[in-house]
This record gives structure tokens, C-alpha cells and sequence, in this order.
């Protein structure tokens, strides 16, 4: 099969995340197998407009919103026999323009985030979302990571018959991993995007609240400058909130190795890469129950804590206390539970719903 995976970003971007790195895998992984695959994304500095990365074609054209237009173009000068719409926010409506099956992947619904975008577009791309794109694509195969996001597609008015369950994968630990030693603290992390909806104030709260604490901030993002400042007004100066912006592979796990709790006070996700990525380091999680698919890539008072709806900041830097003290019990069942999950099986998973749709 020729098939073609329309996405906003890919994982250079600068503002590129899990969601691009789970596209990327399967895409990778459909290669592999003998498909020909094609990534259409938005360009961005330093980035080439054609490569090609782990089997897959990369195009990129169109910037934020540039990239929905130049959409159209590639699916017909491509021809593909299937589409990938990849939905962060709102979908590219290839269902529109093309009569190759179409199959869209979402991770999660972005009621909690579209406010941020301000009023208007906030409430445009909420429309556009929640009752625009259900109709379009009403009998087409959805795919989502988490029985959670499947319950937030069905509230939107998708079928459930017409959603596939295509849980996230994890890479390997990398070889020869470095050790980096800073005995008098406890080091808190968070792998995230800095943008709003991700909520690193509480994270910038809990390390204030716990003496030794350092927080270690891996990612970066146009909210940084904001968390900062934030940082600075607590009180709490580059030795206590670090800042690493977007580090290597064997930087990261070197930093998750270290690392005492992983803190994730995100409003929504909709699996969690990160959550594995720290538990196959015997790293637990503390996130919120009701911010989506975390609810199920964390087990509960196993491989880290849930704090309940509703709880605040206060509430999760009492969760982060209480994970520090239960981390030693929770490291073994964190690398067991992370070890579940491979690229390989989401890839396989994934190949099944496109053979499906185009047998």
C-alpha cells in the first residue's frame, strides 16, 4: 500500500511532541513491512521541504495554518490508497477531497484547550471539532490511544463501532546509558511541551513545597519564558527549576535514571508517552484521574498516583510527597508495567486498521 500520513507537525519541530513520535513509530514500522509511506507536515526552520527518516518520505509545506491548504495537493499528486488525518484539534477533512479510505487518528479531545487559542478561534476550533468533524467523517475509522479518549469521541457524537483502540509504544532504553550524580537533592522531572495546558506551575509548586527538591524541565515550548518568570516570583532560582529545553535521547533517559518522581499535572492527554518513558526507569507518575488517558498509562498506587478530580495544586503536591515516600515499592512494578509496551505492537496493531479499511 502506498499510504500517506497527514500531520501538523513532525518530531523536529520545535513544538513537536508524543503525538508526532507515535505517528513517526507507526509510520516506521508500515515501512518496514514494504509500504510506502509518505509524512506530510508543516515546515519550520532548518528543516529540508523532502527527507527521508527511518523508511518514511517526509514533505513539509504550509506553516500553523498553511499546512491544512498545502494538504489537498499532496493527497492528489501522491494518489495514496489510504490516508492517515491525524486530528490535533481539527482534522484536514482529506475525507473531502480524496476517495482513498481515510482513516483518522486522534488522541484526544481538546475542549480544556482550545480557550487558550482566545475567544474566537477557541470556540471556531471547539465547532470545528465537536460538531464539524463528526459529520464529515461520520462511518469512517477513527483510531484512538486510550479507552478514555474513545468515551470523548462518543460524547462528541462518533460511533463507538467505529473506534479502534491503538494503545502508544515505548522505545528502548538506549545502551551505555550515562549516570548523572547530584547526591544532596531530590530530583523531580517533567517531559512535557511548555505550553499552557500542560499545568507546570504545579510542578514549580511542588518542588517549593519540598526542601531538596530540584525540578528538572525537559521540553520546551512558547510558554517557557512565562514558567520562568513564574519560577523567579516563587522565589526559586536556576539551582531549584532547570530548565534543559529539548535534550538528546541518551540526555533524557539519563535525566529520567536520576529522577525520583515524574510530575504530569497536564489538563488532558491523551495517553502519556512520558509515563512509560520514567516508569522503565522505575520512575512513578503523579498525575490528575481526570485528565484523560493518564488514568490508564498510570496504575494507581502502583506505578504512581492519581490525584482526584477536582484536587488542586495543593492536593498535588500532597500526592508528590506521598509518591516520594512510596517510590521504592512502586519502581519494580513501574519497569514491569512499562515493558508491556513496544512500537512494534502499536505498528502491527495499526497496519490490521488500515488492511481493514483497504483490503
Amino acid at each position: 500500500m502506498k499510504i500517506l500520513l497527514l500531520c501538523w507537525r513532525d518530531s523536529t519541530h520545535p513544538q513537536g511532541g508524543g503525538s508526532e513520535r507515535y505517528l513517526e513509530r507507526v509510520g516506521e514500522y508500515l515501512a518496514a513491512q514494504g509500504h510506502e509511506v509518505v509524512y506530510r507536515t508543516a515546515k519550520h526552520t532548518d528543516a529540508p521541504r523532502r527527507s527521508t527518516r527511518g523508511g518514511v518520505r517526509y514533505e513539509r509545506a504550509g506553516g500553523k495554518y498553511g499546512v491544512y491548504l498545502a494538504a489537498p495537493l499532496s493527497v492528489w499528486r501522491n494518489r495514496p490508497d489510504v490516508v492517515v488525518d491525524t486530528q490535533n484539534g481539527i482534522p484536514f477533512f482529506a475525507r473531502l477531497y480524496t476517495r482513498a479510505p481515510v482513516v483518522l487518528l486522534t488522541h484526544h479531545c481538546h475542549r480544556e484547550q482550545w480557550p487558550v487559542a482566545g475567544p474566537l478561534i477557541g470556540r471556531l476550533g471547539w465547532f470545528l471539532e465537536s460538531r464539524v468533524a463528526p459529520r464529515v467523517y461520520r462511518g469512517a475509522q477513527y483510531v484512538t490511544v486510550s479507552a478514555s479518549s474513545k468515551r470523548d469521541l462518543e460524547a462528541i457524537g462518533v460511533r463507538g463501532a467505529d473506534i479502534e483502540i491503538v494503545e502508544n509504544g515505548a522505545d528502548p532504553v538506549p545502551e551505555g546509558e550515562q549516570l548523572l550524580i547530584d547526591a544532596p537533592h531530590t530530583h523531580l522531572i517533567t517531559l512535557s511541551r511548555l505550553v499552557p495546558h500542560k499545568r507546570l506551575e504545579m510542578a514549580i509548586d511542588a518542588a517549593a513545597a519540598i526542601d531538596g527538591a530540584v525540578l528538572d524541565v525537559v521540553g520546551s515550548g512558547w510558554w517557557e519564558d512565562r514558567l520562568r518568570a513564574y519560577a523567579r516570583d516563587r522565589g526559586l532560582g536556576g539551582d531549584t527549576v532547570r530548565f534543559h529545553g529539548h535534550v538528546s535521547e541518551a540526555e533524557k533517559h539519563a535525566l529520567l535514571e536520576r529522577a525520583a518522581v515524574h510530575l504530569m499535572p497536564s489538563r488532558k492527554e491523551g495517553w502519556g508517552i512520558a509515563v512509560i518513558e520514567a516508569a522503565q526507569h522505575g520512575v512513578p507518575t503523579v498525575a490528575f484521574a481526570d485528565a484523560g488517558g493518564v488514568s490508564e498509562s498510570i496504575r494507581d498506587g502502583v506505578t504512581g498516583r492519581l490525584v482526584a478530580p477536582g484536587g488542586g495544586a495543593g492536593a498535588f503536591t500532597r500526592a508528590v510527597r506521598e509518591t516520594l515516600e512510596a517510590r521504592a515499592d512502586m519502581a519494580g512494578p513501574a519497569r514491569a508495567w512499562a515493558a508491556r509496551f513496544s512500537w512494534e505492537e502499536t505498528g502491527r496493531r495499526f497496519e490490521e486498521v488500515l488492511r481493514r479499511v483497504r483490503p
